[in-house]
């Protein structure tokens, strides 16, 4: 099998690519990508535990304890003790955060448009399409 017929191989390669442009976004907003999947998690349901966006992100519960802490640093988030939990937090974005809810999404649109420019309009709704098809698989 050669490369360009390797499914792992184009989606790892272009998921490479895809955080690298975005990457370069976000840094004018002094983050980096690691933080947007969290971010982004935050904008759909905020007060969710850090548990819960662990999952929704894809990631260890300690390595959200410390994607939250920098959010927290930089003015992002707060975390909110659950009453009947004590080690449980809910997890909220300050007003800051929500004001870059706009810009930050655009600036990931501008990057996934840049990506699907070589596409018609079908084409590109085909390919999210397909994509979702095999995500739901796995």
């Amino acid at each position: 099998m050669k490369h360009y017929e390797s499914l792992g191989y184009l989606v790892s390669h272009l998921n490479i690519e895809l955080q690298k442009a975005l990457d370069e976004q976000l840094k004018r907003y002094d983050l980096d990508i690691k933080l947007w999947p969290v971010l982004f998690a935050l904008w759909q349901e905020e007060g969710i535990t850090q548990t819960e966006l662990s999952k929704r992100c894809d990631v260890a519960n300690y390595t959200m304890t410390r994607l939250l802490d920098q959010l927290q640093v930089q003015g992002l988030i707060t975390r909110h003790q659950e009453a009947d939990n004590r080690r449980a937090f809910q997890i909220f974005l300050t007003d800051n955060a929500k004001a870059l809810e706009q810009d930050l999404t655009r600036e990931a649109e501008r990057v996934n448009e840049r990506f699907l420019a070589n596409l018609n309009e079908q084409e590109s709704q085909d390919f999210i399409r397909l994509l979702n098809k095999i995500n739901r698989l796995s």
